[in-house]
Formats: structure tokens, sequence, C-alpha cells
């Protein structure tokens, strides 16, 4: 019965000790977050690019994001919204991306970058690489909130 009872608190403190790992980021080192909150009116003409699925638009406000952010409607009144930054480099004149359909390219080093999903789409063989840093975005009737 005492090595049942024991085996069993073994057992309970093994899967403990398993269910306590850290979750890494895969997140670059040299992009600050920076804390900002900013609110886009889907009415206003300016913005109806994201009225329609897959249709990322661009915005570089001062203090949103560290070089702006790049949005997209994602279907199901969904919207993501990333950093215009970057994630492979320290911010440098090149290492801003460029609109490219529903992707974001890098002049740095040619990567290319998913606005549906964040992901480095043409992730070379070797090294550390890092997909875009993502802000929440939140709709309430017809106000995007994006923030951090």
């Amino acid at each position: 019965m005492l090595a049942k009872l024991s085996h069993t608190i073994f057992l309970i403190l093994s899967l403990l000790a398993l269910s306590c790992t850290k979750q890494q980021t895969n997140r670059n080192p040299y992009l600050q977050e920076v804390r900002f909150s900013t609110s886009i009116n889907l009415s206003l003409p300016s913005y109806n690019n994201l009225t329609a699925i897959g249709n990322p638009i661009y915005i570089n406000e001062t203090g949103v994001g560290t070089r702006g952010i790049f949005v997209m409607n994602v279907g199901f009144n969904q919207f993501r919204a990333f950093e215009a930054t970057c994630p492979n480099h320290i911010p440098n004149s090149c290492s801003v991306l460029k609109l490219n359909g529903q992707n974001g390219s890098c002049d740095c080093d040619d990567l290319s970058y998913s606005f549906f999903t964040g992901q480095l789409l043409n992730r070379p063989a070797e090294g550390i690489y890092y997909d875009l840093l993502e802000y929440n975005a939140q709709l309430s009737g017809d106000v995007l909130r994006i923030y951090n």
C-alpha cells in the first residue's frame, strides 16, 4: 500500500514538473516592444481597403509601433496587426517592410513575410530567423483598436 502511494505521488510530481516548462518566444531581441494604443475608424475613406479581406495597409504614425504597423482584415471580422520593422535586423535604413500584395518584404535581405499569419515565408535553411512581431487588434463596431 505504501509503495503504491509513493508511486502515485512520484507520478503526480513528475507530471507537474513536466507541465512547468518555460515557453520560449521566437522574437528578435533587437526590436523594442513599444507601448502604444491607436484606434482606426473603418468607416473613414482612408481605411476603405480594410473592409475587404486580404488588403493590408501601412500606418506610419508617430508613436504607433517602432516604424509603423501593417494591418489586414483576415476574414470573419478578424484583423491582424504587425510591426513594420523587419524582425531579423537591428532597426536601420533598410529594415522597414515594403508592401508586396498580402506580404511584406525586407530590402535588407529579401526575406518575405505573410500578413495573414506573420510568418517568414522564405526561411533560409541555416540560422535563427524570426516571424513578425504581432500587436493586438480588437474590433468594436466600426472602430479597430490596435495596441500592445
